[in-house]
């Protein structure tokens, strides 16, 4: 008998469901835990440095009883102007152990507009799209080394 394994929805290019993006937001928040495994403690702003690595900086913008809600990104200086990229603003919830990209901004055109009011959730698509690109690059910043622990780790610098 041969055995069909499926992977997981959050690998999919394309939602299948509101519980499939559910289910990316949990992932999402699994990786900031692991990225940040004590975000009630840590500074305001923090940087992570790796060796051969871009410096990860992050900031808390606020924490609450149940949220905390962080911006992610990398500085570049182009052309002498200072520039964030990514610029991600992630709210995690404690309470549900998910994690959600804040400040969306996209705009669906023709069949992929039709297609997603047809699902009964207006804004999966966009949601999804920003979601993934966290999942991604959260594994992304995993794998080369970062992390922001409240120790005294040399990797990490307070910017207090």
């Amino acid at each position: 008998m041969l055995l069909e394994r499926r992977n997981p929805a959050y690998l999919d290019s394309r939602p299948a469901t509101f519980a499939a993006l559910m289910e990316m937001y949990e992932e999402n928040y699994l990786a900031l835990r692991r990225l940040c495994p004590e975000p009630a403690r840590l500074p305001p702003q923090s940087v992570s440095r790796v060796s051969g690595a871009l410096d990860l900086h992050l900031e808390v913008l606020e924490r609450t009883r149940y949220t905390t809600t962080l911006h992610l990104t990398y500085h570049f200086d182009h052309d002498g102007e200072p520039r964030r990229q990514p610029d991600v603003r992630v709210r995690m919830f404690h309470d549900a152990h998910q994690a959600e990209v804040l400040e969306l901004h996209c705009r669906g055109i023709g069949a992929e507009l039709a297609a997603e009011m047809r699902t009964g959730h207006p804004g999966l698509m966009c949601r999804w799209r920003h979601n993934r690109f966290l999942y991604k690059w959260l594994r992304y910043c995993l794998r080369q080394g970062h992390r922001f622990r409240v120790d005294a780790s040399p990797e990490v610098v307070a910017l207090d």
